[in-house]
């Protein structure tokens, strides 16, 4: 399989243009008219950036609620007050018991990592995909808004604000902290965004293999390959989960002084205190999380690189 945009939607849109030549009507066909198939080969790197980091806000904001309850699951020993059997109870009980926008702390600082995050990403996306064909590269999210994230959505968290949480982190734990997880999230990414776009791609050559701006086959595909990707590697999250949070009550159970830093401790630690099941703590929540989440992005990402482009082209027939 080829990731390209080449194949039977550009075949079948050369054999339109020779179509519309020879009826004459070269020189009156509008760029609206233009396949959306030939659109992404003239689609500047700002256009991808912007696609990228609007797709990114999105995503997150929407889903945030959801990847605070997978972050309170993955928990390996929860207050008893924190402990959820459903997504839907745990954001009940935090709402009811905690207030109602307890399930959006550390959201600002999440979108502030996930908009350049994402322009980066579907930009190298792109780039990768044209050049190298079947290589693919991912910078992630901002390893301190993750820290940062994950720290303010604990249960009894100590941090009122993402700038308390990083200056009390900063001061207690020095700049090593935010990126005690960092070679967990460069592993997990490897495997993650290679099932993610290979089944994305893989899908859209099923359900869409013309290429057309579809955006039903823009959900279905980032939708299902975001939900296989996520279950995959959610023993290498549990363990970032851990590495970020350094949770108090785990660490003390599992007989750890002072921090817990890299991915085999992480590992250990896990598989200590709850045996295999441990690595799959939260699989549900962080599912059903990252399946409407890659749907989202994929789309919008899709939609503004259709739309912006389609402005350049049409920009480009007035001139």
């Amino acid at each position: 399989m080829e990731l390209r945009r080449g194949g039977v939607g550009s075949q079948a849109a050369g054999r339109r243009m020779d179509g519309d030549c020879r009826d004459g009507g070269c020189g009156s066909k509008d760029a609206g008219s233009e396949d959306y198939e030939n659109l992404p080969t003239s689609a500047s790197v700002s256009t991808h950036m912007t696609a990228g980091a609007m797709a990114g806000i999105l995503e997150h904001s929407i889903m945030y609620p959801v990847d605070s309850v997978k972050t309170r699951m993955q928990s390996l020993n929860p207050d008893p007050k924190a402990r959820y059997t459903s997504i839907y109870g745990a954001l009940k009980r935090i709402m009811h018991t905690e207030g109602f926008w307890r399930p959006l702390r550390g959201l600002n600082v999440m979108m502030m990592g996930a908009g350049p995050a994402h322009a980066m990403y579907f930009a190298c996306y792109e780039n990768m995909k044209r050049t190298l064909n079947d290589v693919f590269s991912h910078q992630g999210n901002s390893h301190l808004a993750n820290v940062v994230k994950q720290r303010l959505q604990m249960y009894n968290s100590q941090h009122q604000s993402a700038l308390s949480c990083i200056r009390t982190v900063w001061r207690t734990e020095g700049l090593g902290a935010f990126y005690r997880s960092y070679t967990t999230q460069l592993t997990m990414n490897i495997p993650f965004q290679s099932i993610h776009f290979i089944t994305y791609e893989f899908l859209q050559e099923q359900v869409n293999p013309r290429r057309d701006y579809n955006p039903q086959s823009h959900i279905i595909s980032g939708g299902l390959a975001g939900a296989l990707a996520a279950a995959a590697t959610t023993p290498l999250d549990v363990c970032k989960t851990l590495l970020n949070t350094q949770e108090n009550m785990a660490l003390s159970l599992a007989n750890v002084s002072g921090r817990l830093s890299g991915m085999a401790n992480a590992f250990r630690t896990v598989y200590q205190l709850n045996g295999l099941a441990g690595y799959f703590k939260g699989i549900q929540a962080r599912v059903i999380y990252q399946m409407p989440s890659t749907a989202i992005s994929w789309s919008v990402y899709e939609f503004f690189k259709y739309f912006l482009t389609k402005r350049q082209l049409e920009n480009r027939t007035l001139y």
